[in-house]
């Protein structure tokens, strides 16, 4: 409790306006656990300039490709938020960027 009443004051800031598009980025090594060949993974999305989800984790399956590692990291992660915003009726309008 201690923490939480000093850190009140402390918080993610969204503006007023808008925005109708996320940017995303994502990060993988491809087979980085030599023992099962599995893939560490991780991704961030932004919306207005703001993290609005964000992970790191060891995949649950083996990639095949680089490409595959990333792509598993992010296109979960961006449908959901997709949806979300749909039911918030805050759609997403623009192409999403993901790097």
């Amino acid at each position: 409790m201690k923490y939480v009443n000093s850190t009140l004051d402390i918080g993610l800031f969204f503006e007023k306006k808008v925005t109708s598009s996320l940017v995303g980025s994502t990060d993988a090594d491809f087979g980085g656990d030599l023992d099962d060949r599995r893939s560490t993974s991780g991704y961030v999305f932004l919306s207005g300039g703001t993290s609005i989800s964000w992970c790191s984790k060891k995949q649950n399956s083996v990639s095949l490709s680089t490409t595959e590692a990333e792509y598993k990291a992010a296109a979960q992660e961006y449908i959901w938020l997709q949806r979300l915003t749909n039911d918030l009726h805050l759609p997403i309008t623009k192409p999403t960027a993901l790097f």
